[in-house]
């Protein structure tokens, strides 16, 4: 039992179940083409079939969600493109593919192309608004490449000349179908640059099938029409068709007519605006005139009203009512001067200098006299308060004190000697008499006992 169980040997259902998960984590989702046969459509919806080529087939299964999508029937024989997912149908370990969607094989592998194509495309920038080169307006010449049998250029050339008669028309004639078609439009792509005679470039054809219109699905085409210096409109088949060419244009047009209508200016339309601007253009000559006209007549009724002669003669009787107006305000403003002048005369003439120089001199003489008095009773009653105040000062000066035989004793210090406590013996003192200066050495000190005065013996010198 445990043999079974080793991680190198596999159950039926267990090696089945890895296969399948093989299968489906490893290819995913694939296409692939091949011949139908064996179908069977149950009335579950869901499709039963074989996909086989000359040495092989596969069990295909397309459950009713997914087959909804497919635009044709499928048919015994018929060659188609699936797109699938591989798996394992485990109870009979036979694997098969899950189909997620149909086409006829030779449009599904073009399809695949173009969306392969347009990514590759579109990832280098190529269809970049930025890149897109503005239309002419107007356009002065127009090239055509396209066939010169086709209906296209007719239709071009019929619309071209309805709208626009003189706009003049270069053809660069290609083929649009088939193996050389590719290459013929890109040497027509680069003649058109090169000769350089038109401003816009019609590149395009009428509608056909995918593989009609497959020339303008080639990179070299894509890449012709970017590089062109001129602008390029795509017109492609019909409107629901759509090309790798209608991407990298500068413009593109649903159908060739389209494009011609794009490219040109509407003459007719151009002539209804001509008229209409002529219409409008009258109708305002018209009005200016009426107007310039009804000036006019104010201008001359008012010239009739205020002829020159009359505003001549009224200008006159104003002109001499203002000149005796002046007249008038002349000797007023002479009068009122004279008088102006009499008043200052007489205010000179009493301040003039030299009455004033007297007033001040007599001024001054009074206020000197008056300065002169002050100055003798100050000094009087000044010199009666120094008398007084000398009779004061002799009757308290030490000088009468010693005139009346007192003396002034003083230490060498200069303190007047006042007690014997201030003096000590063998001190020089001087003392001061109403005539002279006597200086004694103390000898002695006797203080007074009980109220007698103290005797004090000094030896004079």
């Amino acid at each position: 039992m445990s043999q079974f169980n080793s991680p190198s040997i596999f159950s039926v259902s267990r090696l089945n179940q890895a296969v399948r998960t093989l299968l489906e984590q490893d290819l995913g989702q694939i296409w692939v083409s091949g011949e139908i046969s064996n179908l069977s459509q149950p009335s579950s919806g869901h499709w039963y079939f074989t996909l086989k080529d000359d040495n092989a087939q596969v069990r295909c299964a397309m459950f009713r969600n997914s087959n909804r999508r497919v635009t044709f029937r499928p048919q015994h024989g018929q060659q188609v493109l699936v797109r699938a997912s591989v798996t394992l149908y485990e109870p009979r370990g036979d694997y098969q593919l899950i189909a997620e969607s149909m086409q006829p094989a030779g449009e599904g592998l073009l399809q695949q192309k173009f969306a392969q194509l347009k990514q590759r495309l579109a990832d280098e920038g190529l269809f970049d608004p930025a890149l897109k080169k503005p239309l002419p307006a107007p356009a002065t010449c127009v090239g055509i490449v396209t066939s010169a049998t086709g209906a296209a250029l007719q239709d071009i050339l019929h619309i071209l000349k309805r709208r626009d008669p003189a706009l003049p028309v270069v053809i660069y004639p290609t083929a649009v179908q088939g193996a050389d078609a590719t290459g013929q439009i890109v040497r027509m792509i680069a003649l058109a640059n090169k000769r350089a005679e038109c401003d816009v470039l019609i590149v395009g054809r009428g509608g056909g099938s995918l593989e009609d219109l497959w020339c303008f699905n080639e990179e070299a085409v894509a890449r012709a029409i970017v590089a062109s210096s001129i602008p390029v409109v795509s017109a492609v088949g019909h409107e629901t068709d759509v090309t790798i060419a209608d991407f990298v244009a500068d413009l593109r047009a649903p159908t060739p007519s389209a494009a011609a209508e794009v490219v040109s200016r509407n003459q007719q339309e151009l002539v209804r605006q001509l008229t209409s601007q002529q219409q409008r253009l009258e109708m305002a000559m018209d009005y200016y005139i009426a107007q310039r006209q009804q000036r006019f007549s104010q201008l001359r009724h008012r010239l009739e009203q205020q002829h020159p002669q009359l505003r001549l003669a009224r200008q006159q009787t104003r002109l001499l009512a203002l000149r005796q107006r002046l007249s008038s305000a002349l000797e007023t403003r002479l009068k009122r001067g004279q008088l102006q002048q009499q008043r200052l005369n007489q205010r000179l003439q009493q301040q003039h200098p030299g009455m004033r120089i007297q007033r001040a001199s007599a001024t001054l003489q009074q206020a000197s006299f008056r300065m002169t008095q002050a100055i003798r009773s100050q000094l009087g009653q000044t010199r009666e308060r120094f008398g007084l105040a000398v009779t004061h000062l002799e009757a308290v000066s030490p000088l009468a004190t010693l005139a009346r035989g007192y003396s002034v004793t003083v230490t060498g210090k200069g303190e007047v000697v006042k007690a014997v406590t201030q003096i000590q013996a063998g001190e020089t003192l001087t003392t001061r008499l109403k005539d002279g200066v006597v200086q004694s050495q103390v000898t002695a000190i006797s203080p007074v006992k009980k109220g007698r005065q103290r005797v004090r013996k000094t030896s004079q010198d």
